[in-house]
């Protein structure tokens, strides 16, 4: 295991959020930064046990973004529209309160 696999993982990690954050740049940018502090945060480790866990929970985060995650877009109406694709087949739709929503516009 070496940077090779951990910089798929980094670019999977980030493909994965600007496609289900496209046009958020608020989350893009934090996203992205989070992504970047973990991997900054996890550069030195060096037994390959630990190597694999960390490249196989990154695996997992890309596949739950693109596959567990759909942003709500809030329409003309004032409503909040969500359109899961065929990548969200299986998932279970959590619609969050208005409370939250409110306060992340």
């Amino acid at each position: 295991m070496g940077a090779t696999e951990a910089m798929a993982a980094y670019r999977a990690l980030l493909r994965a959020t600007r496609k289900t954050f496209a046009g958020d740049k608020l989350m893009l940018a934090e996203s992205a930064a989070e992504i970047r502090r973990r991997f900054e945060e996890n550069r030195g480790v060096a037994p390959e046990a630990d190597v694999k866990h960390l490249l196989d929970e990154a695996r997992e985060a890309s596949h739950f973004i693109s596959h567990m995650i759909a942003q709500a877009k809030l329409s003309s109406s004032g409503g909040y529209v969500v359109k899961p694709t065929k990548e969200h087949a299986g998932a279970t739709l959590e619609i969050p309160s208005e409370d939250v929503l409110s306060k992340s516009t």
